[in-house]
């Protein structure tokens, strides 16, 4: 098997068994389990979030999911606890799936390395 076809694989396996957990019965997309992955990161557990804070805990989880491939890193913590990233490199022009792809492959790697 290729690697792309491991990725599509693995990301397969991945969202179907989040959907089961997180999805009441939908399929989770790339942008609900960014979503997850930042509830997961800022370690503040499940509580109501505000719009804005919606996307800020996705920006958490895009600049994770990103820090392997060079573009974040990791800075420090805030008062309350979130976490802040610094800009390494700028991300390249992307097609919109190109970005899926990108995502799905951070994903994959992301559940890869925390097993």
């Amino acid at each position: 098997m290729s690697r792309n076809e491991n990725t599509k694989q693995s990301w397969e396996n991945i969202q179907k068994e989040l959907s089961q957990k997180f999805g009441g019965g939908e399929t989770m997309d790339v942008d609900a389990i960014i979503y997850l992955i930042g509830i997961q990161e800022l370690g503040q557990g499940f509580r109501k979030n505000s719009k804005d804070d919606k996307i800020d805990i996705m920006h958490i989880a895009i600049c994770k999911l990103l820090e392997p491939f060079g573009f974040y890193e990791f800075d420090f913590f805030d008062d309350d606890g979130w976490p802040h990233y610094n800009v390494i490199d700028e991300l390249p022009n992307l097609k919109p799936g190109e970005q899926s792809v990108l995502m799905k492959e951070a994903i994959v790697m992301y559940f890869e390395n925390r097993e």
